[in-house]
């Protein structure tokens, strides 16, 4: 789509500039700087509208491109465009923000430090953050994808380190060494994309123009041998895996999602881990076919071990947010699963899956959130009988942890039923295998809400308030989201499957044939 307004420009600038505007305040001014923060967030949100009304899903693959030099000597230029999968993930981004602005209305307010100014602070970073987000989405320059990729770990590291429980500093540690680290392999692999398509007949010179280097491969005209396509896709998937996180590189996720506030976990898990599996599908299997097709089968069974893993370990957590992190754990497996089984259930599955599961976690653990506010403890033995004092926190408590467990009529449903049809095609055996999440993930969301919500009051809890109209405003909305979505997925579904036929269609990856089963001759 050609449009003379640069739409998508806008989409990362306005937080950016919010951002900075916010650090420009002065430092008596905490409650304009919240304020601020939120309608620029809204200013965010009415320009993603405008992008996903005006997108033509029927239409070109990559729209509202806007293509500038950047560093012609370099073979990189500013060049964006959106296409259905990134699109769905813009919204996301952009529905969750303002709502995780008002849940943590008050989270930087008793903090000391940053010269009088952690409420500038905490909210400038949290807008950094999503900018920088939104610009890799709709980055179609490989070096400008990676710049803003790895960018987006500074504003995220002070968030978890600045703000929120005693132990913040080594989780945002552990949390910016994994990604330095995968960063850095990353690095090595796109200077090695650079310098292999300088060599190649294909191009004039070296190029890190996505679309380019898409169509050179996908038309054979550039060919890189594989011992050097599977080192560089090693190095884009290893980033990936990091970030999404892929068992066994989640090391870090537990920690960072327990020790930052609730607004900040779940900005990390929710939206920023997202471009992790977003690379996955666009850059991993666009540019490198061949190698994600050699690893295929090693990449869909650590997702399934992450599957298990993450929910066996879910049931045994004592502490309510641990719970929820390794949930996502878990729930980070399916998408990478529906990713790499490469087809078209399994990929529209999956970005679907990313979608919904930003939804849920971000649901269930603001709501947790809420409650460990009030009681002040993370231990789920510490609750009981809290329906009774508190009922709409309870009840949305347990949509949201339904929803967690891919009930029928909730967003999660459909995704992860199309993940696990998308898989039967091609491997019944690791569906099979996926599917126990199915029942794991009853017992740890139905067992956790046994515990901390009915039964009786357990002292302590008497006093309990419910939720307040702020924390309705985060709430509601995101309830809404997973009914609506749980029963007419088909506007979200009918924006990502061209998208996703394309990429499949791209790396020559059709679905599996029905196998019919012969009558008896006679």
């Amino acid at each position: 789509m050609v449009t003379s307004f640069p739409w998508l420009t806008a989409l990362w600038a306005i937080p950016m500039a919010g951002a900075a505007l916010v650090m420009l305040l002065p430092a008596s001014q905490r409650t304009a700087a919240k304020w601020l923060a939120l309608l620029t967030s809204i200013a965010v949100l009415g320009a993603t509208l405008v992008v996903a009304v005006g997108f033509k899903p029927g239409g070109d693959q990559y729209q509202f491109v806007e293509s500038h030099a950047w560093i012609p000597s370099f073979g990189t230029g500013y060049i964006l465009g959106v296409d259905g999968i990134a699109l769905a993930l813009v919204v996301l981004t952009a529905v969750l923000v303002p709502l995780l602005i008002i849940a943590g209305w008050n989270d930087a307010s008793d903090q000391i430090g940053w010269g009088g100014r952690s409420v500038h602070t905490y909210f400038a970073l949290t807008l950094a953050v999503e900018g920088m987000v939104l610009m890799s989405l709709v980055s179609l320059d490989v070096l400008l994808f990676y710049v803003f990729f790895e960018a987006m770990l500074i504003p995220m590291y002070f968030l978890i380190g600045g703000f929120g429980g005693e132990n913040r500093s080594k989780a945002a540690v552990k949390f910016l060494l994994y990604n330095l680290f995968g960063g850095l392999i990353m690095l090595a692999a796109v200077i090695g994309l650079y310098v292999v398509t300088a060599k190649s007949d294909a191009f004039t010179a070296g190029t890190f123009d996505f679309r380019a280097i898409v169509a050179a491969v996908s038309s054979g005209q550039f060919v890189m041998s594989p011992a050097v396509m599977n080192l560089m896709f090693g190095g884009f998937m290893f980033a990936f895996a990091v970030k999404a996180p892929l068992w066994p590189f989640h090391r870090w996720l537990p920690g960072a999602a327990v020790e930052a506030t609730p607004a900040s976990a779940v900005l990390m898990m929710a939206v920023m881990d997202k471009v992790g599996t977003f690379g996955m599908l666009r850059y991993c299997l666009q540019l490198f076919p061949d190698a994600s097709m050699y690893f295929r089968p090693l990449i869909i069974t650590l997702a399934v071990i992450g599957i298990i893993y993450g929910a066996i370990v879910a049931i045994g957590q004592v502490d309510v947010m641990r719970l929820i992190a390794y949930t996502s754990i878990s729930h980070f497996g399916f998408i990478i699963l529906g990713i790499f089984v490469m087809t078209s259930q399994g990929q529209s599955g999956s970005t679907l899956y990313m979608v919904n599961h930003g939804i849920s976690t971000a649901a269930l653990f603001l709501i947790a959130g809420f409650l460990v506010s009030r009681r002040g403890t993370r231990l789920i033995n510490a609750y009981g009988g809290v329906q009774k004092v508190a009922p709409v926190l309870a009840g949305t408590f347990l949509v949201a942890g339904l929803a967690t467990l891919s009930l029928p009529g909730l967003a999660p449903f459909i995704s992860e039923f199309l993940v696990l049809i998308g898989t039967f095609t091609r491997y019944p055996a690791f569906a099979v295998f996926a599917a126990t999440a199915l029942v794991l993930s009853a017992v740890y969301i139905l067992w956790m809400y046994q515990r901390m919500m009915t039964g009786p009051v357990k002292d302590g809890n008497d006093r309990l308030r419910d939720l307040l109209p702020r924390e309705i405003v985060v709430v509601a909305p995101l309830i809404a989201l997973l009914l609506v979505l749980g029963v007419y997925p088909k506007p979200a579904l009918d924006v990502i499957n061209p998208a996703v036929s394309h990429t499949l269609t791209t790396i020559k990856q059709p679905d599996p044939a029905p196998k019919i089963a012969e009558g008896p001759s006679r």
